[in-house]
């Protein structure tokens, strides 16, 4: 078993919530957030940790047929309105859970209805929201997976109440051939339509989604080593044995990371700075389990500590 007092080492300072920790992993559209929540869902089993998920979907601010509507009739006047901005989500009501569980560890959620398996699931069609639900009750940490995990405007800051934030970031070529692949297989779009979303997010891109990566505390960037020259007509998603993972700890005052025994542990890795690794995406999930687990390890054991007092 990993040496998790050994390995990383978080300096003493206070993290947002000791009783009530908020990890989130953001990142746009066909990023890859879900393979990172995964990961995580597999440190949660080992440590016995019981999280409360949040997709960050279900804080879109309209229902799949709303938006369609919405949509149609911004660009009719010239506008934009997309996932990524202001305008299609609800970015008060996503700082207030973050608040309120860091606060108290309660906070609501709902659900934004992908897919028939989860219509299924949650007895709502495709496209649609569920209706507002309680978080259950004593909850380890609150676990956010999505787009807005640490999103700042004038009016919201979301990320002011994450303990432990990571971006995930692939290169942008790549990023859009996944998104592109992504809305055709899953959603039916053709190759035009996926391109034309992805133009009209631009905007919102830039000014919403982006910035959150200079304030994360980890970055994950996946970067292909095959020609993605032109993501719009890329036939195929490049593979992990293709492409490397640059791992970047923009955080050094809060995380040290023991460089030298991760260069160890995954083979053909190597160092590009001082404080950025990179490793084949083949081992991308294990190396995130190295770093993280014991990230999580000791916020548990500072709030366990602070239950105690």
């Amino acid at each position: 078993m990993l040496p998790l007092n050994l390995r990383v080492n978080i300096y003493k300072i206070p993290f947002m919530s000791v009783k009530h920790p908020i990890v989130a992993v953001t990142g746009s559209s066909g990023a890859g957030t879900t393979s990172v929540k995964a990961a995580f869902e597999q440190i949660f089993r080992r440590e016995g940790i019981v999280p409360a998920i949040i997709e960050g979907d279900c804080f879109h601010r309209y229902n799949r047929h709303e938006m369609d509507n919405i949509v149609a009739a911004a660009e009719k006047e010239g506008r934009n309105v997309t996932h990524f901005g202001p305008e299609g989500n609800l970015f008060e009501e996503l700082e207030a859970l973050f608040r309120e569980y860091s606060e108290f560890g309660t906070g609501k959620r709902r659900y934004y209805i992908h897919n028939e398996e989860e219509a299924a699931q949650h007895g709502s069609p495709r496209g649609s929201l569920t209706p507002w639900e309680q978080l259950s009750e004593n909850t380890d940490l609150l676990f956010y997976e999505g787009l807005h995990g640490g999103v700042v405007t004038d009016t919201v800051n979301v990320a002011q109440y994450v303990d432990l934030l990571i971006g995930v970031a692939p290169i942008i070529n790549l990023e859009w051939i996944q998104k592109i692949h992504r809305d055709k297989a899953v959603r039916g779009y053709s190759a035009e339509d996926a391109t034309h979303l992805i133009l009209s997010r631009m905007y919102d891109y830039t000014h919403y989604i982006t910035p959150q990566f200079s304030r994360t505390d980890v970055n994950f960037q996946r970067v292909p080593t095959v020609d993605t020259a032109n993501p719009f007509a890329a036939l195929e998603i490049p593979t992990n044995d293709q492409s490397y993972t640059i791992i970047h700890i923009s955080n050094l005052k809060k995380i040290n990371v023991d460089f030298h025994y991760l260069l160890e542990m995954l083979g053909g890795s190597f160092m590009s700075s001082p404080n950025t690794i990179v490793v084949p995406s083949g081992k991308n999930l294990f190396a995130m389990q190295i770093i993280m687990r014991p990230l999580i390890h000791v916020l548990m054991e500072k709030r366990e500590k602070a239950a105690r007092q």
